[in-house]
């Protein structure tokens, strides 16, 4: 069993997040795994200056960390290598309800994420001719409408964790193998939601 994300619910560290350049960095660093500021910058296409500001914000909270230059990379010891937290984090917008300023800071989270994940949504669409046809065949969209208590929900939203994080843990564990042929970045989002028809 995976352990279970860390929870945010401190209004100043989920504040880390209402800055859409470090959902971004945090993306990329996730992504590629250890990387310096100016490797970073150069992805995001911002200042190194910028980005290393934004780094060590999110580092203060645990969002990421410090680390050793990769293996076979040489490591002056002026440039900072950073990585992602081991352990992911999720939050709750609940947790913030008591507090006006929380409530406002996780709506503000939530709607900049919302805003990245179809941001890159849509440059996928965008590229999706140039990607090979097993990368079109295998790319997906999903809705799906089901009649649940919020317990259900819930429940529902634990199990999708598991198994994104047993996908996750299999790509890490085939790279770390060797296995990197055909191997590509895969965002998975999902949304689940009350509505009224």
């Amino acid at each position: 069993m995976t352990e279970p994300p860390n929870r945010i619910t401190d209004t100043a560290a989920l504040k880390v997040f209402t800055h859409p350049l470090r959902i971004e960095l945090l993306r990329v660093l996730s992504a590629v795994r250890v990387a310096t500021a100016s490797q970073l910058a150069e992805r995001v296409d911002e200042a190194v200056s910028l980005v290393s500001y934004h780094l060590r914000k999110m580092a203060e909270h645990g969002f990421i960390a410090e680390t050793g230059a990769p293996e076979g990379r040489a490591c002056d010891g002026r440039e900072r290598w950073w990585t992602p937290s081991e352990r992911p984090f999720s939050f709750r917008s609940s947790d913030f309800d008591d507090r006006p300023e929380g409530a406002a800071v996780a709506a503000q989270v939530v709607r900049r994420l919302l805003e990245k994940r179809s941001e890159q949504y849509s440059a996928f669409l965008d590229t999706a001719a140039s990607w090979p046809r097993a990368w079109m065949d295998a790319a997906f969209t999903s809705e799906y409408f089901a009649r649940l208590t919020a317990a259900e929900l819930a429940e529902c939203e634990a199990e999708f964790a598991e198994v994104a994080q047993r996908w996750r843990e299999r790509g890490r564990a085939a790279e770390a193998a060797g296995d990197t042929e055909d191997r590509e970045h895969v965002a998975l989002h999902l949304y689940g939601f009350p509505f009224r028809p």
